[in-house]
């Protein structure tokens, strides 16, 4: 029997979960920590990212044994490193919006459409590591002229426990340094950036052996989201992931790249060479429902508020939610965009109101899912939203589809777990790891096709509505 840890890196938190090789956790540990902000600059010592790591691994490794370890991290981070693999300066986290300028050139360079079919992404965000890099040449050459290693957070992480310098290629998908299709860097961008491509780690797939850390064997992971999906058990056509948390996430896989068009919002992401991520999400989902529960439902635990919107009929009699708290990033960017209740009437209470909220994160996931124009038999429900029996009905109705919740609720963990597991021969690949491990909790499918009539209707006023922050 194997023991295999899989670390999930967030953007505020670390957790770490052990696992057995039959995907029964063992012991968990997490930790939080504040980022450094100041104006549009966003920060963490790397050197700190690498101590919140080792300690808190330390507290599983001083109880438990463990064989292998990866580690998933948040995407875009980048850390850069002098010749003596030391960091020249704070890393500069995925939220930073510093390189707007240097995005809107490489934009203009290359073109979205050459962008996408090279990388993946439909947009170039000021936040992805193409952008930072071009701005440390502009804005900081004493630091360009003294980097030797451009990285990302997983491949820091891996470096400090193997002295080696290896990334995994799902990681790198948002990087626009990588070709989606070969996992391979592309000349024409480290050309415009005026680097190596040894100034960059090795390229590895997601579940392959690196090195040793303290007699642990350490393997590449992926992405957080990608690993998140594995651990559900989304590693192949036909199964999609929704993650219901304080954000929305969708993922979902496929073997064929989407075609390019203008006005194209999802980005693709590497899985392994002829298997892609789609990915789509929005800043605020289950972040609604918390701001309605503690501003108007004071002293109301989760139970109550669902036992109120139970009472509501679909459609919430004629009340619609837009729960764009912040904004909205796809399937179109309106960061001006603003929450709205509209069509309240007397009649309306509190249910009708948690109700649909509900409905209205349903809906954003229906609006990605026929965006994507993907195939599905079955959704995977994650985040606090699986817990609620009528949000997954509520969701299920909507969309039309069977949706399953989880046993095991740390699905990032438990997928960067499963490629520890590849790495060290535990087992043969993704799927046949998550068919033996992953296990379903409860399954969802309601047949409510008055749901049909009540989601165009809501389409039309939202348009209308979203005019008014444009």
């Amino acid at each position: 029997m194997a023991n295999l840890l899989g670390v999930d890196f967030g953007t505020t938190a670390l957790k770490a979960c052990l696992f057995d090789d039959k995907g029964n956790m063992l012991a968990t540990e997490s930790v939080q920590y504040k980022l450094i902000t100041e104006g549009e600059f966003i920060e963490f010592p790397a050197d700190e990212f690498f101590n919140v790591f080792s300690n808190t691994v330390k507290k599983i490794t001083d109880k438990f044994k463990v064989d292998a370890l990866a580690v998933d991290t948040q995407g875009e981070t980048l850390i850069v490193l002098d010749k003596d693999g030391n960091p020249l300066m704070n890393a500069i986290i995925w939220l930073d919006n510093r390189a707007e300028e240097q995005a809107k050139k490489i934009e203009e360079k290359f073109g979205l459409e050459k962008i996408y079919n090279l990388t993946g992404q439909a947009e170039v965000p000021a936040g992805y590591p193409m952008p930072k890099i071009e701005w440390l040449k502009d804005n900081k050459p004493e630091i360009f002229n003294k980097a030797d290693k451009f990285l990302l957070l997983e491949d820091y992480i891996i470096y400090r426990l193997t002295g080696k310098f290896v990334a995994s290629r799902s990681l790198y998908s948002s990087s626009l340094l990588m070709n989606v299709h070969t996992g391979e860097y592309i000349p024409e961008m480290l050309e415009y950036l005026g680097i190596t491509e040894q100034n960059l780690p090795l390229l590895k797939e997601s579940g392959e052996l690196v090195g040793e850390y303290q007699g642990i064997k350490v393997v590449t992971s992926a992405l957080d989201q990608i690993a998140g999906a594995t651990g559900a058990g989304v590693v192949k056509e036909g199964v999609m992931s929704e993650t219901t948390g304080t954000a929305l996430a969708v993922c979902a896989l496929t073997q064929k790249f989407p075609t390019y068009y203008d006005g194209l919002k999802v980005s693709v992401y590497y899985v392994k060479k002829g298997l892609y991520c789609l990915l789509m999400w929005a800043p605020t989902a289950g972040a609604v429902l918390e701001w309605f529960k503690k501003n108007f439902c004071e002293g109301m635990d989760f139970g109550t508020i669902n036992t109120l919107a139970e009472s509501v009929p679909a459609g919430a009699e004629g009340l619609i939610v837009l729960p764009h708290l912040c904004g909205t990033v796809m399937p179109e960017n309106q960061p001006n965009a603003k929450g709205v209740f509209f069509g309240a009437e007397l009649k309306h209470g509190k249910g009708h109101f948690i109700r649909a909220i509900m409905e209205s994160v349903a809906y954003m996931i229906k609006e990605y899912v026929d965006f994507m124009g993907i195939s599905l038999n079955q959704i995977r429900s994650m985040g606090g939203g699986a817990n609620s029996k009528l949000w997954c009905e509520i969701k299920s109705s909507v969309l039309g589809k069977e949706i399953v919740t989880l046993k095991q609720n740390e699905t990032a963990c438990l997928g960067s777990a499963i490629f520890a597991g590849m790495g060290v021969g535990v087992y043969e690949n993704q799927i046949t790891a998550t068919d033996e491990i992953v296990e379903t909790k409860k399954s969802y499918k309601v047949d409510n096709p008055e749901y049909q009539d009540i989601y165009s209707d809501y389409k039309i006023k939202e348009k209308k509505l979203m005019e008014i922050f444009k």
